[in-house]
């Protein structure tokens, strides 16, 4: 297990990381900002789906959620057609246009990788690659969140109990 310094080093580069996602936002274009390319992203991933599953994925209010899908159906970027087994709620799904901001962003994302990572090795890549994965794994779904207890609260021997799993919906 690793020392208790080694877990306040990483919290430090984790928080630092909202940097690194600050400086790749800042080459989105200006119509599609963050909450946008998520939604095409999402949609592309996933497919056609209503937006309460969108506003699911993206562990946001549905509010926030229906603001970005106006924002992408206003540029024609998605289709929202009436749900035939629910006509109140709608399918969102990419139309041409959006697939083509998709691959702009994309673009976009990896000339931005490519040049900030110009000298890095290929294993390095990889490596880092493996290892986000990797974290990204041990944390599973995180809107399903783990509540971390106290120093004293934490229940001693291989036979206590897990911590109970807690939902939220994200602000």
């Amino acid at each position: 297990m690793a020392a208790r310094r080694q877990y306040e080093e990483l919290a430090q580069q984790l928080s630092a990381i909202g940097a690194v996602k600050r400086g790749l936002g800042r080459i989105l274009p200006h119509e599609c900002p963050a909450g946008s390319a998520a939604v095409l992203t999402l949609l592309d991933r996933h497919g056609e789906m209503r937006m309460s599953r969108l506003a699911e994925l993206m562990a946001i209010d549905m509010s926030v959620t229906s603001r970005h899908v106006a924002h992408v159906a206003e540029h024609g970027w998605i289709d929202r057609s009436p749900d035939p087994a629910d006509k109140r709620s709608r399918i969102l799904r990419l139309t041409p246009a959006g697939r083509d901001m998709l691959a702009d962003l994309s673009e976009r994302y990896m000339n931005a990788l490519a040049h900030y990572l110009a000298d890095w090795s290929d294993d390095e890549v990889d490596q880092l690659n493996t290892l986000l994965g990797r974290l990204r794994a041990s944390f599973g779904d995180c809107r399903a969140l783990t509540p971390v207890p106290a120093p004293s609260a934490v229940p001693a021997g291989p036979d206590a109990a897990p911590a109970e799993r807690t939902t939220r919906t994200p602000v």
